[in-house]
């Protein structure tokens, strides 16, 4: 079983910048992509960023790109969401995730594990 713990979500305003983190009990390589979700108060749950884990190569939803870069760190076990020029439209709990054994990322991008989430509020 893989287990996920964000951290690093907080408040900030319009324009400013936030790094959120998650650490897998899992080594973070192999036939595996990971990624963020978010979801705004009754709002559906939306793709942000995916990374295929063999290769780095990396998809952002056309809403985030430009300004969100996705990141893994193969020894630290860990993935980051660098968010630049945040929007109050960027709010809400993001969630990191996982496949299982599998190169579907993008918006093919099933996730199979799950983290508690940490909350990000932008201000105007």
């Amino acid at each position: 079983q893989v287990q996920l713990v964000e951290s690093g979500g907080g408040s900030v305003q319009a324009g400013g910048s936030l790094r959120v983190s998650c650490t897998a009990s899992v080594d973070l390589y192999g036939n595996r992509c990971v990624g963020w979700f978010r979801q705004a108060p009754g709002q559906e749950r939306e793709g942000v960023a995916t990374i295929y884990l063999l290769d780095s190569s990396a998809w952002y939803a056309d809403s985030v790109k430009g300004r969100f870069t996705i990141s893994q760190d193969y020894v630290k076990k860990s993935l980051y969401l660098q968010m630049n020029s945040l929007k109050p439209e960027d709010t809400g709990m993001y969630y990191c995730a996982s496949s299982g054994f599998s190169s579907r990322c993008g918006t093919a991008f099933e996730p199979a594990y799950w983290g508690q989430g940490t909350q990000v509020t932008v201000s105007s």
